[in-house]
């Protein structure tokens, strides 16, 4: 790996692991933290758990997994050239979309409506509760027991309320202080990764086309110059090429911008990191660029009425599935059984977000479908 800027985390300054471990043999504990995701269950499931279109609408559309592999890959990038530490990058970047529900954004809705007068369901504190507690692999403890630094990244948003009962890694919200470089990094690293690309899948389901994307001044200006540059290249292609220069002029953007801020501030140390206003961002120019783009899909593709219609069925089948669970205990699998004894909304909100967005459809039609079983 290359040389570490003074102000990334790194092995010697990690604040550790919440059940101390023996140094692992060759290799940093940010790759462990990264391998240990890899190969956890819930890591697995996200590839059939959806961003925008469910997962039997279509082969090729992104699913969690591919979202979180497209993130680290940019997280990684801008990491190197701004001298952060790529391990815990991609580490965070593979691990933040794993306390998702099935369905999307529609299932987190339905699920933290159903969870209302029981503590709430939030996707950034579910995925932590996966690393820290539902993951069932080692002897030695529950969860994956990552470090620090990752668990900090994964955490994105907190109430003070919960911030409260998290006790180190919830001070920095009681605090108004940031997480490290790297955290700031994959979160804006989710944020392209997630706009261009669905882009990408909603020209691909019909839902938007480029003539409305015409409308986007960074689309079109890239969308302009691949005609250009290639006139007579296929449509399919002409896409590709356009969200790839989308995605390279914001990376650009953002790894500029970013090393600005930091000569600015001049941290040394990753504490002076927490200490200091978020550092990684887009110059003002290109973030009123990415906002036009977001509004853009927040209008013409996430309220489409196609996916709107399906929006409605997942919600239904999360909130049914939740109040047949609470109803008759019975219901559940063995394992989820023995949780409830202790807390049963929250065993249920735990087994509903680990479901798929297929097994979520099976399970609904097992309970309330006369011919399943």
């Amino acid at each position: 790996m290359p040389d570490l800027a003074p102000y990334a985390a790194s092995t010697e300054t990690s604040r550790g692991r919440r059940i101390a471990e023996a140094a692992p043999d060759g290799r940093s504990e940010f790759q462990r933290d990264r391998d240990r995701i890899v190969h956890s269950a819930a890591f697995r499931r996200l590839e059939y758990k959806t961003q925008v279109f469910v997962n039997h609408e279509g082969d090729l559309f992104r699913t969690r997994l591919t979202h979180s592999i497209e993130v680290a890959q940019i997280a990684r990038s801008i990491a190197r050239n701004l001298g952060l530490n790529e391990d815990l990058v991609e580490a965070i970047a593979l691990a933040h979309d794993l306390g998702h529900t099935p369905f999307g954004h529609a299932g987190q809705d339905a699920l933290d409506d159903c969870m209302r007068e029981h503590g709430g369901f939030e996707h950034n504190l579910q995925s932590l509760r996966v690393v820290d507690h539902l993951e069932s692999r080692y002897g030695a403890f529950d969860g994956l027991n990552l470090t620090f630094e990752t668990r900090e990244g994964i955490l994105k948003h907190c109430s003070p309320r919960n911030a409260e009962r998290l006790g180190e890694l919830g001070e920095r919200f009681l605090r108004h202080q940031q997480p490290g470089l790297e955290a700031q990094l994959a979160n804006l690293a989710d944020e392209v990764a997630y706009n261009n690309h669905d882009v990408d899948d909603g020209i691909r389901s019909g839902l938007i086309s480029t003539d409305e994307l015409a409308e986007v001044p960074i689309f079109a200006l890239h969308l302009a110059t691949v005609r250009s540059t290639y006139p007579g290249l296929a449509d399919r292609r002409v896409i590709h090429e356009t969200v790839r220069r989308m995605i390279n002029t914001l990376v650009g953007d953002l790894t500029r911008q970013t090393a600005e801020n930091v000569r600015r501030r001049g941290p040394g140390s990753i504490d002076d990191v927490r200490r200091s206003p978020p550092l990684v961002g887009f110059s003002e120019g290109m973030q009123a660029e990415q906002q036009v783009l977001k509004n853009f899909l927040r209008q013409r593709l996430y309220q489409h009425y196609r996916v709107a219609r399906m929006a409605a069925k997942s919600r239904r089948i999360v909130r049914e599935l939740f109040e047949a669970f609470v109803a008759d205990q019975r219901l559940l699998p063995p394992e989820f059984q023995q949780r409830a004894r202790g807390d049963a909304p929250r065993a249920i909100a735990d087994y509903i977000a680990g479901m798929t967005d297929r097994y979520a459809i099976r399970e609904h039609r097992r309970l309330f479908a006369i011919e399943e079983s």
